[in-house]
């Protein structure tokens, strides 16, 4: 794990406080070259509790707003409370490959 990648993890941990939580680094799958800049976070929280999907994840860009503004491009999320990642039985949806913008067909 390296220092962004420790640095997304604990403010994740401080703000949420989350039984689950899974910070993985896709910059792998970006079609350029490979810099740290994709990541896919997973967050299981009792703070997730009646919120609505869209402020969870304003809640999570809020909370990593410096990150978004400087070395990371792509953010995925996926929060859920206890219940819901119950039901899930842990599994989330795959990210698909970055094609980078310019490298999308565009036929």
């Amino acid at each position: 794990m390296n220092t962004l990648d420790q640095k997304i993890q604990q403010k994740l941990l401080n703000t949420f406080e989350p039984t689950v939580l899974d910070v993985q680094n896709e910059s792998h799958m970006h079609s350029g070259t490979a810099t740290d800049s994709h990541y896919k976070v997973i967050i299981v929280s009792r703070v997730f509790e009646g919120q609505r999907l869209i402020t969870r994840h304003r809640s999570v860009n809020q909370c990593l707003a410096q990150e978004l503004e400087g070395p990371v491009h792509a953010l995925a999320i996926h929060t859920y409370t206890e219940d819901e990642w119950e039901a899930q039985q842990g599994r989330v949806p795959l990210s698909p490959n970055c094609m980078g913008g310019s490298k999308s067909d565009k036929s």
